[in-house]
């Protein structure tokens, strides 16, 4: 029995030793494990604040988006002021004032309104309602604009409502006909 017993702690040694051995590398695996779950937490926490942070803006663009159509009406009333009587214009004068106000709420959230008479047609930044035949302007040229675009920074709240000048059927015909 003596032979066993000195067996048994030969095997315990090293079966201790082999642990012993393992042990920093164990302890460097879950070290590793504990940075990558850390980096993991931190990259989801400013994920869900970038989310959070975009949902409100978007929000707020969107409640913007649908006070400019009032705001237009408002400013093409107001543009007729030369032809109301005295005490219509008093009146003007205040819904100007409540207007001013409006746009400075836009002004404060970065919207402004952007021209388009002039330019060449963008569909990211215009809606063509109308288009016109004409030998006066290159194809594409916006003639006219019917309702104002508002952006934020770079994102489009509303298109512009545009006209646009198109090259005369006749001269394209003619130019296809001439061409071999």
């Amino acid at each position: 029995m003596n032979e066993e017993e000195k067996e048994i702690p030969d095997e315990e040694e090293k079966i201790e030793e082999v642990k012993t051995e393992e042990a920093p590398q164990e302890e460097e695996d879950f070290q590793d494990k504990y940075f990558r779950l850390l980096a993991e937490m931190e990259n989801t926490r400013k994920r869900i604040q970038k989310e959070k942070h975009e949902m409100t803006r978007f929000a707020i663009e969107n409640v913007l988006s649908e006070v400019l159509l009032p705001i237009d009406t408002l400013e093409s009333a107001l543009g007729f002021i030369d032809q109301m009587s005295e005490d219509t214009r008093n009146w003007a004068k205040g819904f100007d004032m409540i207007l001013s106000q409006f746009k400075e709420i836009l002004g404060n959230h970065n919207v402004v309104a952007f021209h388009s008479q002039g330019e060449a047609f963008d569909p990211h930044r215009h809606e063509a309602v109308e288009v016109e035949e004409t030998h006066e302007h290159t194809e594409g040229t916006i003639l006219q604009e019917f309702l104002k675009g508002y952006k934020s920074g770079d994102r489009i709240l509303r298109a512009a409502r545009v006209k646009v000048a198109k090259t005369p059927s006749e001269d394209i015909e003619k130019n296809n006909k001439e061409k071999p």
